[in-house]
């Protein structure tokens, strides 16, 4: 098996397990940094087991390998065919030689990083989402108008992740120079870059591809709701 299969999973079963809340065969981010979930294997012990770590009507955003099916006591809210892409050449440049100044975000920025990501839907993005790893942002006049930075780890790989800028500032490169930086910091480790896009985001992916991501694995995000 691929070390990025089953991916949220496998995060918090090894190097985030520390952030996981568990159940039987299902696994959660706590949810003040992620909404994302995991089982071990789509069945129906694996549903049970997310049914009872979600609770009364929880919610469980969840990677499928196939298209959601309805189930009996869930509720299909929102998802998306899904684009799961990894960088293996090392060698991304930004496509600008102008560099903007970056800087490094924590805790102190996290209402900003809520603010933007809120607007721009690049995935969840919690109150404390910004403790799995270095992110990185690019001011405008004080205002916080792009970021990207690190989510799930796995050994050997970190995904790239929260990559998004404000409306007013697309067209700048600030998408590139940012992952350029995120994607720099997990190579010093010795790890490789991944991500996760919406497979109809042709921009993003028109973006990472020349980042030298390339295309791994095609699946599903679905948000559900518990109910009964």
């Amino acid at each position: 098996m691929h070390p990025l299969e089953n991916v949220i999973w496998q995060a918090l079963t090894t190097r985030q397990a520390h952030f996981a809340e568990s159940c039987d065969n299902a696994r959660r981010f706590v949810q003040e940094v992620t909404s994302l979930c995991a089982f071990d294997q789509p069945s129906n012990e694996g549903y049970a087991s997310l049914a009872r770590l979600a609770g009364s009507d929880g919610t469980a955003a969840v990677f499928l390998d196939q298209p959601y099916e309805t189930r009996a006591g869930w509720e299909y809210i929102a998802g998306a065919a899904l684009l799961q892409m990894v960088c293996e050449n090392g060698h991304a440049i930004p496509s600008s030689s102008a560099r903007p100044d970056i800087v490094e975000l924590g805790a102190p920025d996290s209402p900003e990083m809520q603010e933007l990501t809120a607007l721009t839907k690049p995935g969840p993005f919690g109150p404390r989402t910004h403790e799995l790893g270095y992110y990185v942002g690019i001011r405008d006049c004080g205002k916080l108008v792009a970021m990207a930075g690190e989510r799930m780890k796995i050994p050997g790989y970190t995904e790239v992740s929260a990559v998004c800028t404000h409306p007013d500032h697309l067209g700048k490169g600030y998408a590139a120079t940012l992952m350029t930086e995120v994607m720099r910091s997990i190579r010093e480790r010795g790890e490789k870059p991944f991500l996760h896009v919406r497979s109809d985001n042709a921009r993003a992916i028109a973006i990472y591809e020349r980042l030298g991501f390339q295309r791994r694995w095609e699946g599903h995000y679905a948000v559900l709701r518990r109910t009964g």
